[in-house]
């Protein structure tokens, strides 16, 4: 065990990921947290969360948490295109380290014509982004401190239910289907790959990708075999740049340079099947939810949209500071509402995990090995839509 009475926490980063972690910190109070310093791009959204969530410190510079020898962990909810730099100097600095997904991508390098989500190929992508997670495979090996991977979908009540039947029943899943869908993204970079490393794939379709690579890891480890990923084939297009203006009033996706909307269709080495569906395409909340085919069982995941309650109003009086949903424009008519939220879509005990992985010294459930899976076959996704075939990750 710790001999510490606390875990002191670094944040980086500002926006709606930062929100979801310190909700979720905040539920937890099974070991003492200190909130030492919060970092970002912008001051004032920094001193908002700072105020917000009892930080003691805030400021605009990643150094200012590498240098305070009191923070044990980082947790790193920043744009995708510096999540490896960070990561590499957070464990060069002796600290833990928690990150959002995605943990690497292709951000662009010198020579690339711009836009590089339309100018380079997805297959050159692919290769670079597999020596950069090997690199940073053995930069984590090398330290003596822990990863963990962000990935709230594999902590959701639904998703461990689903684990713990197909566990005690050794059932084979035999065909999965997982989504997450929503009209856009709050993030004003979303649409530049240069900063995310892809669009809706990876930004939204990772979560049901992850769940069910990690399903089906725990489906073979139940029955004593090694099942993995044998080919990934993908289809993607850019729909929301064709609309005018009028018809593209409701929706927030602003892809420059990225996909809008994936399919991808994983082959397991058992011969099974997995579907995976992310689009910037869906009006009326967000889209959440796994459903396995099995062959005893069939089980059906929903993180949102839930029937847990059901609203309707007819106006949005006294309604400012009642949320509903995420990305929902409008509360009248309608509504299934999200109802807590940071604890049906796995974040309360993804962070609780965190948390007492460091304070126990033991190792998380969502480490390394599930962040370097998921990006592969992102990138491998990638690859194969752009040359129209199925590939081998």
């Amino acid at each position: 065990m710790n001999n510490k009475k606390e875990i002191c926490i670094g944040m980086a980063g500002s926006g709606r990921a930062t929100e979801l972690h310190l909700n979720a910190l905040k539920r937890y109070s099974g070991i003492p947290i200190c909130y030492k310093h919060i970092i970002g791009r912008r001051i004032e959204p920094v001193q908002k969360y700072k105020e917000k969530y009892g930080f003691i410190n805030a400021s605009l510079s990643f150094d200012d948490l590498l240098n305070d020898k009191e923070i044990d962990v980082i947790d790193i909810c920043t744009p995708p295109y510096i999540h490896e730099e960070m990561i590499i100097k957070a464990l060069n600095a002796g600290k833990h380290v928690i990150c959002e997904k995605p943990i690497s991508g292709y951000f662009g390098e010198v020579g690339d014509e711009e836009p590089i989500g339309l100018k380079v190929s997805k297959v050159k992508m692919y290769d670079k982004l597999i020596c950069q997670i090997d690199k940073l495979k053995e930069a984590i090996n090398k330290s003596d401190k822990k990863f963990m991977y962000a990935e709230n979908f594999i902590y959701a009540p639904a998703i461990n239910k689903a684990a713990e039947i197909i566990k005690c029943k050794k059932s084979r899943i035999l065909y999965a289907k997982g989504e997450e869908s929503l009209k856009g993204s709050s993030s004003p970079v979303a649409g530049e790959w240069n900063k995310t490393g892809g669009g809706t794939f990876i930004r939204t379709g990772a979560h049901p990708l992850s769940a069910i690579l990690w399903l089906k890891q725990l489906e073979g480890k139940t029955r004593g075999e090694e099942i993995t990923v044998k080919t990934v084939f993908a289809d993607m297009g850019r729909i929301t740049p064709q609309l005018s203006k009028y018809d593209h009033r409701h929706i927030a996706a602003n892809p420059i340079d990225v996909e809008d909307c994936a399919t991808v269709i994983l082959t397991f080495s058992d011969g099974t099947k997995a579907t995976i569906i992310a689009t910037d395409t869906l009006l009326g909340g967000s889209k959440n939810y796994v459903e396995l085919y099995c062959n005893d069982t069939a089980i059906n995941c929903k993180l949102t949209m839930n029937d847990m309650i059901e609203t309707y109003f007819l106006d949005e009086d006294n309604l400012d500071d009642v949320y509903l949903s995420e990305m929902l424009p409008s509360k009248t008519g309608w509504n299934k509402p999200f109802l807590e939220d940071e604890i049906i879509r796995g974040y309360t005990d993804e962070m609780r995990d965190f948390i007492e992985a460091i304070y126990f010294d033991r190792e998380p459930k969502s480490g390394f090995n599930l962040a370097y899976l998921t990006i592969k076959i992102i990138y491998a996704a990638y690859k194969s839509a752009e040359l129209g075939i199925a590939v081998q990750p």
